[in-house]
């Protein structure tokens, strides 16, 4: 019967030993199985992410909870999995600690402080009650293709937030979420330096997808013990597939080529290589 790991261990190891574990969103079946496979031919630690727009589409966070635990019983998964609401608001976070998910990250940055901070408390009370982990955001990451959207975090906040009790800590640290545009001006190493020196606690970076290779190694190596990646499998995905129907196969009669199994099969399996490379990047360590 499958088992959701809260990942705090995985996490604090990976901090302490200078690696990453890839957090990767789901968007639908095709996508869940993609990464749960990459994860078990690799033998390493997953953490399986949904975001509130993504779990509405599938049908609710019980039908993804219910999904994702179905298939990896079917597909005999046997490395860890965490399964984690992305970017939830209050009544997201609450509700998937209702319904079991291992992992939550409650992202409050929209609130006045005291509001957020008051709010982390709740939902860090409610997960904690059930062994629950628990992550949180300081500063804004940035949004797709503009640089200026995000906003840096604050040292103080951090200290403030890992008193509270959050068990990772995700960074604005001039990252941001899809497609970086052209004038990006990379990572703020010297603010996760002084972010790394306030706290212990394993530390997060949202909009992984596009930051150059030696920039997220290098950021790992400060701290980083989680890389959220999900823009750069909708664009390997996005790519299979439109090789696929520009080469015709998807008019193929004779051998039901428009059969949505073959259709989406080599975006599928896209994401599935495109893991592997990543994982490769963080420095995962198989298990045993």
């Amino acid at each position: 019967m499958a088992y959701f790991d809260n990942g705090n261990k995985i996490f604090a190891d990976a901090r302490a030993n200078h690696y990453a574990v890839g957090a990767y969103n789901i968007n639908n079946l095709e996508w869940t199985r993609a990464i749960l496979r990459a994860a078990n031919e690799t033998r390493t630690p997953v953490l399986v992410q949904v975001s509130m727009g993504a779990a509405k589409y599938m049908g609710g966070f019980k039908f993804v909870r219910d999904m994702v635990a179905d298939q990896i019983d079917a597909m005999a998964i046997t490395v860890p999995v965490i399964l984690n609401l992305d970017h939830g608001d209050f009544a997201a976070a609450m509700e998937c600690i209702k319904l079991g998910y291992s992992s939550v990250m409650y992202d409050g940055h929209k609130l006045p402080l005291e509001e957020n901070y008051r709010q982390t408390r709740e939902v860090i009370r409610a997960a904690h009650q059930r062994g629950i982990s628990v992550e949180a955001e300081i500063g804004k990451v940035g949004e797709n293709q503009d640089a200026s959207s995000g906003e840096l975090a604050a040292v103080e906040d951090a200290r403030a937030f890992a008193e509270l009790g959050v068990d990772k800590l995700a960074c604005g640290i001039g990252n941001i979420h899809g497609i970086y545009p052209p004038d990006w001006q990379g990572l703020d190493f010297a603010r996760l330096a002084a972010i790394s020196d306030a706290v212990t606690i394993p530390l997060v970076l949202h909009g992984g997808s596009g930051i150059p290779k030696k920039q997220v190694q290098r950021a790992i190596s400060m701290g980083i013990a989680k890389v959220n990646i999900n823009t750069e499998f909708q664009l390997a995905f996005q790519a299979a597939t439109r090789a696929y129907i520009e080469a015709g196969h998807d008019l193929d009669k004779d051998h039901k080529g428009y059969d949505p199994r073959e259709l989406l099969l080599p975006g599928t399996e896209a994401i599935t290589e495109k893991m592997k490379e990543m994982i490769a990047w963080l420095g995962t360590p198989a298990v045993a």
